[in-house]
């Protein structure tokens, strides 16, 4: 019989209880959930409740939750500041650790966490999710084969969609780079992970262009309320919290539970009188020009590896859909992606083109992110099981946030390349 671990959760929110724990709350031959922490005694209460977790080990105190060991395996998935501490005290305790992305907004604490990391010996796998899912995994598989040649130039796009924008990254948890972190690593470090991961070499050097366009109170339109439920112009305004929330809700069957609406309200089920209070008085019924958003709707970054690979990274709040799309430029043809389409486009010149259907592929576990959060939890799995090492370890992790971080730095310096590693740390 296959090993049964414990698990600890901290931060019950979309990631570490909706996405991380449902999906191991769903696997009992594999794990069992036996503790929650988080400073929201609601949702403590509701998935306590809901993975059957004793009362005795429900917390809504950290101090409290961290004064002994209460599982084999612990989920940080708590706000982007709190991850390093959480996870030293963790690894002292000696927890094996699942740690949700980014790992931190500080440079200085990434490092100080991977020294922690190596002087424990305990695991750690960073929630860089977009690696195990097929899609993603199929085209690592094309580099490694060399189906179309050695890459030469990467170009990835990062299509946030204006209501994913307006819900996570101006009203929402990730709005400020004070408060949290940056765009370019809040949203982007899987975008970066994926980069390093595919090009199979260190980044030399990185520069980065961006701003903040559009979400701003000088394009607040005359006439505009503060909040959407006060506003006369709400029915024609594309980013009304009425026509995100509830119009959006309604339009797919006004689900139960389902993600950003479970998101604005933790009330469950989920209502149009509970959405519509949550407009009235919470954060995401502000008007989106008359937040403390400071993180950039539009960005592009240029990266050049050691090894002689470029890449492009090009992230816009301003798309109708969400979505990646990749185009691997290759010596001997070239390899086109876009999530939205669920395909892979196989170009080798002078051959016919090859389509491979994403959804023929096979994937373990769950549908989040393309089937990677199901993928992240079974190589979780195989990790503690000593049968896999983690290909999103800590130490492959850091080298994308890295990466993050002299991005941001070039950005507020004018798009100067940088060079990201300690030794190389001055700018060129």
């Amino acid at each position: 019989m296959d090993r049964i671990f414990t698990v600890a959760i901290i931060g019950c929110g979309s990631r570490g209880a909706e996405a991380y724990g449902r999906e191991m709350f769903e696997q009992k031959d594999k794990w069992k959930i036996v503790s929650v922490c988080d400073t929201n005694p609601v949702k403590t209460a509701k998935y306590g409740a809901i993975f059957a977790v004793s009362e005795e080990n429900r917390f809504c105190d950290e101090f409290e939750f961290f004064k002994k060991k209460r599982a084999d395996a612990l989920i940080i998935a708590t706000m982007d500041n709190d991850h390093v501490r959480q996870c030293k005290r963790a690894l002292e305790l000696g927890y094996d650790v699942l740690l949700e992305k980014p790992i931190t907004a500080n440079e200085e604490e990434c490092r100080s966490l991977l020294e922690a990391h190596r002087r424990y010996g305990k695991k750690v796998m960073v929630c860089h999710v977009l690696r195990y899912a097929p899609a993603f995994v199929k085209l690592k598989e094309l580099l490694e084969k060399k189906v179309c040649g050695e890459p030469v130039m990467i170009d990835s796009i990062e299509q946030v969609c204006y209501w994913h924008q307006a819900h996570s990254f101006v009203r929402g948890n990730w709005r400020n780079s004070d408060e949290t972190s940056p765009m370019i690593l809040q949203k982007c470090c899987h975008d970066l992970d994926l980069l390093q991961y595919y090009a199979e070499s260190r980044c030399e050097s990185i520069s980065s262009i961006g701003d903040l366009r559009f979400f701003k109170a000088e394009n607040k339109p005359e006439g505009a309320a503060d909040r959407c439920a006060d506003c006369k112009l709400w029915k024609d305004c594309t980013y009304s919290a009425q026509n995100i929330y509830i119009g959006n809700w309604k339009s797919i069957g006004s689900p139960e539970n389902c993600w950003p609406y479970n998101a604005i309200t933790t009330a469950v089920p989920q209502t149009e009188e509970n959405l519509t209070e949550a407009i009235k008085t919470g954060p995401y019924g502000r008007c989106v020009f008359a937040c403390d958003n400071n993180v950039v709707d539009n960005q592009i970054v240029m990266v050049h590896f050691r090894n002689g690979v470029n890449a492009n990274l090009r992230m816009t709040a301003f798309t109708a859909g969400g979505g990646r799309i990749m185009k691997f430029y290759c010596t001997q043809g070239e390899i086109d992606f876009e999530d939205a389409l669920n395909r892979i486009a196989v170009r080798r010149f002078n051959r016919p083109e090859e389509i491979i259907d994403v959804n023929t592929l096979h994937f373990e576990g769950g549908h989040n992110h393309g089937g990677g959060d199901g993928g992240l939890i079974h190589a979780f799995y195989e990790c503690l099981c000593g049968e896999e090492s983690a290909p999103t370890g800590l130490e492959a992790s850091v080298e994308s946030h890295l990466m993050a971080f002299a991005a941001e730095k070039s950005r507020l310096h004018g798009g100067e390349p940088y060079k990201i590693h300690k030794d190389e740390s001055e700018r060129r």
